[in-house]
C-alpha cells in the first residue's frame, strides 16, 4: 500500500524486454533500506524488488502490467516517481493507494494558471463514475485533488502546485502523453458492494448500527 506521495524522482538504469516479463534497473537514489521482496510504485505501478546492487534496485513486469500500464513507454534514462510501501507509522499525507493501475489516461492540454499548471486528462469512460469533484485520484502514483470532471467529455482536470511539479515527473508531460491512472480504491469497493449479485442489504446494516448506539 502507498500514499501516494512521491519520495523521489528516479531513473531508470537499463530496461530489458526478455519476451516473457521487462525488467527495469533504477538507480536507487535515496532508498537506503530496500530488501528483496519489497513493494516499490514506479509511476503508480506496484513492482516487486527482484534484486539489489550497489547503486540500484531491479524490478520485473509481467506481460499483462505492460498491456494496462504506461510502463511499456519506459526507457533507459527516462525518469519516474518511485514511492516506497507505507509503514503504520507513516502520515497518511495523500490518499490509501494500491499500486493496481486501473487504466491509462491521455493529456489533452496543460495550461498555465499563476505558479499552478491545469492540467486535462482524457479518462476510460469505465473509470469516470469514480471520479468526483474534490475527490481523490492518483496520477502516475501521484495522490491529486481533481480540481473538477466533465463527464460528458470523460475528462479530469486537475491543478498542480509548483510542489508537485518540482517532485514529479508530471509538469514535464504535455499533450499526447499517456499516465496511469488508479481510481480511489474506497470509492471502487463502495461501487463493488452496491452492485455486487449478492447485493448488500444497507438497511439492515443501519439497523444494526442503531441497536449497538
Amino acid at each position: 500500500m502507498f500514499t501516494g506521495i512521491i519520495e523521489q524522482i528516479g531513473e531508470v538504469k537499463k530496461a530489458a524486454d526478455t519476451g516473457e516479463h521487462t525488467v527495469f534497473e533504477i538507480f536507487t537514489g535515496t532508498f537506503d533500506d530496500l530488501k528483496l521482496g519489497d513493494s516499490v510504485s514506479v509511476n503508480g505501478t506496484c513492482l516487486t524488488v527482484t534484486g539489489i546492487d550497489a547503486d540500484s534496485f531491479t524490478v520485473e513486469m509481467v506481460n499483462e502490467t505492460k498491456r494496462i500500464t504506461s510502463l511499456d513507454k519506459i526507457e533507459a534514462g527516462m525518469p519516474i516517481n518511485l514511492e516506497r510501501a507505507l509503514t503504520l507509522s507513516t502520515r497518511l499525507g495523500g490518499h490509501i493507494v494500491s499500486g493496481h493501475v486501473d487504466g491509462t489516461g491521455e493529456i489533452t492540454s496543460v495550461n498555465d494558471d499563476g505558479s499552478a499548471l491545469v492540467m486535462y486528462i482524457a479518462c476510460p469512460s469505465s473509470l469516470m463514475k469514480y471520479m468526483v469533484k474534490k475527490g481523490s485520484v492518483a496520477v502516475d502514483g501521484i495522490s491529486l485533488t481533481l480540481f473538477d470532471v466533465d463527464l460528458e467529455a470523460s475528462e479530469i482536470i486537475l491543478n498542480l502546485i509548483p510542489e508537485t511539479q518540482e517532485r514529479t515527473t508530471l509538469a514535464q508531460k504535455g499533450a499526447g502523453d499517456r499516465v496511469n491512472i488508479e481510481a480511489d480504491m474506497l470509492m471502487k469497493h463502495v461501487d463493488h458492494l452496491l452492485h455486487s449479485s449478492g447485493s448488500l442489504d444497507l438497511s439492515a446494516l443501519v439497523e444494526g448500527g442503531r441497536r449497538h448506539v
